[in-house]
């Protein structure tokens, strides 16, 4: 098939909860309390701020996790001292790092796409670790264009970020296949800027306590596998 027939032209990936795992609720706590400890803030306190400051973190008014943590610290009336800062955010970066492993299908079918002539693209809502672990990891290469909302100010389901990517993909947005976790209300925003947004329900992902973020509400596709992205494209 040459790139005039194709359905699409590009396939554009989430990344958490997608080409990799989702976040474990049990173990995001633990390592946000870990960082209150190293500092020491009161651990509470410290987690309702870090979490209630992911917006901030998303869209780079902190511009990395150490000023994140002195603003917490600062809320909280904690001196603390910027080793410690460092440490606190080491951990975090740490975890985040462990936590970039691909899923078993996601190496396979990028490599797939890309023998087949398909652009392929990632957008993610994240903090400033994510695009420092990226450069990194077995993706980087796969991957034709990145969009991380920490760096380019605004996050999903924002149409300006889907936007960004087609454009930089140099593909229009109705010959792009979105697919995501559902997260962020991604595939919402992904559908009303013309894409064709699916959601992957992958089964293990209903059985843990996965750390999600303002999830659509779908009735569209769906699939429960990332090899099943290639049955979308014919």
């Amino acid at each position: 098939m040459t790139v005039c027939e194709m359905k699409y032209k590009a396939v554009i990936f989430d990344l958490f909860g997608t080409l990799v795992d989702n976040f474990s609720l049990r173990e995001h706590e633990e390592v946000i309390r870990r960082m209150a400890a190293v500092l020491p803030a009161p651990s509470d306190g410290f987690l309702q701020l870090w979490l209630s400051t992911f917006n901030e973190r998303a869209t780079g008014v902190f511009s990395n996790p150490e000023a994140n943590i002195a603003y917490i610290c600062n809320k909280l009336e904690v001196q603390v001292e910027d080793a410690k800062i460092k440490e606190s955010a080491r951990l975090r970066f740490d975890y985040e790092a462990r936590s970039m492993t691909p899923r078993p299908d996601a190496l396979e079918i990028l490599h797939s796409l890309k023998s087949r002539g398909y652009k392929t693209g990632m957008i993610t809502d994240c903090s400033g670790e994510a695009p420092a672990i990226w450069k990194d990891t077995p993706f980087a290469p796969l991957i034709d264009v990145a969009v991380f909302s920490c760096l380019v100010g605004f996050r999903k389901p924002d149409p300006q970020i889907y936007r960004l990517a087609t454009k930089q993909l140099g593909v229009e947005p109705q010959f792009c296949l979105y697919i995501g976790d559902g997260s962020s209300q991604e595939l919402t925003g992904a559908n009303g800027v013309g894409m064709h947004a699916v959601l992957l329900s992958v089964p293990y992902d209903n059985s843990v306590d996965t750390f999600r973020i303002d999830r659509d509400d779908w009735n569209g596709p769906v699939i429960s596998s990332l090899k099943q992205v290639l049955s979308l494209l014919t």
